[in-house]
């Protein structure tokens, strides 16, 4: 559903040309999200999530590298391509709750708004409305305006309204950002149902450990490259049994990879390691030894 190969993006700073700096947001990203994953992305401010949100809902365009969404080349848009990609292929919701609505609407009306766009037939708006506010829970709210609702009852409106059009990509950003843990969960739910239910792949933006301890992959990204990937499993035979998740360093395309801070600064790693390779697996060393009596931090064997 989601192939990001080499993703750059790059931002200048000044009004005019020659001003300012250029930021690389994103500097060689490699992604790759299969149909009906539900899948959390999370990372530090300024690591080059947010833009990468942007470039998959069509709202930017990469400086290099392929972004591909549903096997359509999402930097190669023109313009009219780009408007019907946003209408039929993916789907956002904001962190802002308010602002996914408009505020003279009703929750079904909010709802039936971006079907018009997509030729949806008039007849069939307001039972698509209704079945989308009931599958979110919400099928009671649907004659209020959003000045009527709580935060939670407007973001899973507004997951509605992202939902509306049947999108292959449901894009969240922060979608539980303004909200407390209970309502939190809420929306999570919500979200879990989009995805079990109609089939729709889901890429949550998220700082909430909640979220991102409840889906089966959660990437991270540092410095705009992923870093790390949680895989996660159910630990007991029950429905209801927790997550057991397992880390892992991504490497990309070119053999690269990130090293958790904390495990560079335990054995003191800079500038060069030495690499050696055994029989069934690489070791990594410090180009020279640490002290004895230094403190290791982590729970790892000091050789490893």
């Amino acid at each position: 559903m989601v192939e990001c190969e080499s993703l750059v993006r790059i931002f200048r700073t000044g009004t005019r040309a020659g001003d300012g700096v250029e930021v690389q947001a994103l500097q060689g990203l490699d992604l790759t999200v299969r149909e009906g994953e539900l899948t959390a992305l999370v990372g530090a401010s300024g690591s080059g999530k947010s833009t990468l949100l942007g470039i998959l809902a069509g709202l930017d365009t990469p400086s290099a590298g392929t972004a591909r969404v549903a096997g359509t080349d999402v930097g190669g848009l023109k313009r009219r391509e780009r408007t019907a990609y946003r209408r039929r292929t993916v789907g956002t919701v904001r962190q802002q709750a308010a602002s996914n609505l408009l505020p003279y609407l009703t929750a079904r009306e909010n709802v039936q708004l971006p079907m018009g766009y997509a030729a949806v037939p008039r007849r069939r708006r307001a039972a698509r409305a209704v079945e989308l506010l009931g599958l979110m829970g919400i099928a009671g709210a649907a004659d209020r305006t959003p000045a009527a609702l709580s935060g939670g009852e407007q973001q899973r409106v507004a997951i509605a309204v992202a939902l509306a059009n049947g999108p292959r990509l449901l894009l969240a950003d922060e979608p539980t950002g303004e909200l407390d843990t209970a309502t939190s969960e809420e929306i999570f739910a919500a979200l879990r149902t989009a995805n079990a239910e109609l089939g729709t792949t889901v890429l949550i933006v998220t700082h909430d450990a909640l979220v991102a301890d409840q889906v089966r992959r959660t990437v991270r990204i540092r410095d705009g490259r992923t870093s790390t990937e949680v895989l996660r499993h159910t630990a007991g035979p029950g429905p209801g049994s927790p997550l057991s998740g397992e880390e892992y360093t991504v490497l990309d395309r070119v053999g690269r990879l990130q090293l958790p801070r904390e495990f560079t600064e335990s054995l003191g790693l800079a500038h060069r390691v030495r690499l050696v390779l055994a029989h069934d697996h690489i070791e990594l060393w410090p180009d020279r030894p640490r002290p004895p009596d230094a403190p290791a931090t982590t729970g790892e064997g000091e050789g490893d």
